[in-house]
């Protein structure tokens, strides 16, 4: 007798992305004032051009970082305590690059992909209809 396939998990509502989307940016801002602290411990100040330029662009890659590190392993913690986790098409775990497309368009067009959530046909983010993803509730 074969296995039946398991069904699906339901996709998460956008009312239960957005807040989990408003818990991680908590969670972001606690580790922004962490590695701004070690950055600026580091270098003793912030005060030329250059060096801002290189903290601005150290904090895109910490957060790139925790971002991708953790979507790939299914969920961040924000998207726990919402019981969300990030999946591919076919409800695995997501691959580095989806990981990091999802991130890049995530960040270039933060606001506009979240609305475009509200007009599509699955409700789903615009950053995660292009890189091949879905958030997925977990707690059914």
């Amino acid at each position: 007798m074969e296995k039946s396939a398991t069904p699906p998990l339901p996709l998460a509502g956008w009312w239960r992305r957005i807040s989990a989307m408003l818990y991680e940016a908590f969670l972001l801002l606690a580790l922004w004032f962490i590695a701004d602290y070690a950055f600026i411990a580091l270098t003793h100040n912030v005060h030329s051009p250059f060096e801002k330029i290189v903290l601005q662009v150290y904090l895109l890659l910490v957060t790139a970082s925790y971002f991708i590190w953790f979507w790939m392993r299914g969920q961040t913690l924000a998207m726990k305590t919402w019981r969300i986790r990030v999946v591919n098409t076919e409800g695995t775990a997501i691959t580095f690059q989806q990981a990091l497309t999802r991130f890049g368009v995530a960040t270039v067009l933060l606001g506009f992909s979240q609305i475009w959530g509200l007009f599509d046909r699955d409700r789903q983010f615009l950053h995660d209809r292009l890189s091949g993803t879905r958030l997925v509730r977990t707690d059914v």
